[in-house]
This record gives structure tokens, sequence and C-alpha cells, in this order.
């Protein structure tokens, strides 16, 4: 059995075998016994990691709608492609998808869009000035499956 010490000590070695004992605590209701600190510490990073993930998805979903919309010159060759990469993000997205995620997604779209503007034109080689300046596509639009522009 590891003390309270001892778990701040093992989390310093092998966080693995932390988390373990942790979960293990948890379920025998040994809540005395917790790290605390690294746990709400755990806590925090995985719910920012999980919304990186899921903020990710959504870029990737922009990216690939403005592709679509605008790159008029690889339409016929790749629309196909990004269309299915489209599908793809969607059900990765909508697989994570929670309400307070969603809130978040709609706080952080004008923050999002930007960077997929540039990214597209960066790749496509169209200029700046041909996209919205702010996003186009409400948040509901970019994760309904029957959308495409």
């Amino acid at each position: 059995m590891l003390v309270k010490t001892d778990l701040k000590q093992l989390y310093e070695i092998d966080d693995n075998l932390w988390l373990e004992e942790t979960v293990k605590l948890l379920k025998e209701k040994r809540f005395n016994e917790l790290d605390l600190d690294n746990l709400i510490e755990e806590l925090e990073d995985l719910g920012k990691s999980q919304y990186l993930a899921v903020r990710s998805w959504l870029y990737r979903i922009i990216i690939h709608v403005l592709l679509l919309e605008y790159w008029t010159v690889e339409y016929e060759r790749n629309y196909r492609h990004w269309r299915s990469e489209i599908r793809a993000f969607r059900f990765d997205l909508k697989g994570r998808l929670t309400t307070n995620f969603t809130n978040k997604l709609e706080q952080d779209l004008e923050n999002i869009y930007p960077h997929a503007v540039e990214y597209v034109a960066e790749k496509t080689g169209l200029k700046l000035n041909i996209f919205p300046q702010n996003c186009p596509y409400s948040l509901a639009q970019l994760l309904d499956s029957d959308f495409l522009p």
C-alpha cells in the first residue's frame, strides 16, 4: 500500500503506475490517500487535451470546406478526397463532442477560421483577400453531414 507521499514520488518516477494506483484508491474510496495536487493537474491536462483534439478536427473540416469552395483549379481532381476527409473528420469530431465542447467551439470558431484560411492560402497559392474575413459557416453547418459548399 502506497501512502500519499509515496504517490507524489511515484508520479515523478512512473506516471503510468501512479495512474494505476490512483484509480485503485478511487475505486476503493480511499480518498484521503490520494495525491490531489497531481490528480487535479492530470484532470486539467486531460480536459485540455481532449478539447485540442476536438478543435483540431474542426480546423481540418474548415480547411477542406475551403478547399472545396475555393480551389477550383484542383477541384475536379480532388473533390472526392476533400469530401471524404470532411466526412471522416466530422465522424471523429462527433464521437468526442459534448455540450461543453460544442459551446467552446462556438466561441472559438472565429479564432480557428483565420488559421484555416492561412493554411489553405499557403497550400493553394490563392490570395488571402479572396476568402471572407469572418467565418462564413456556422458551427451547425460545419458539423452537418449534409452540408457542403
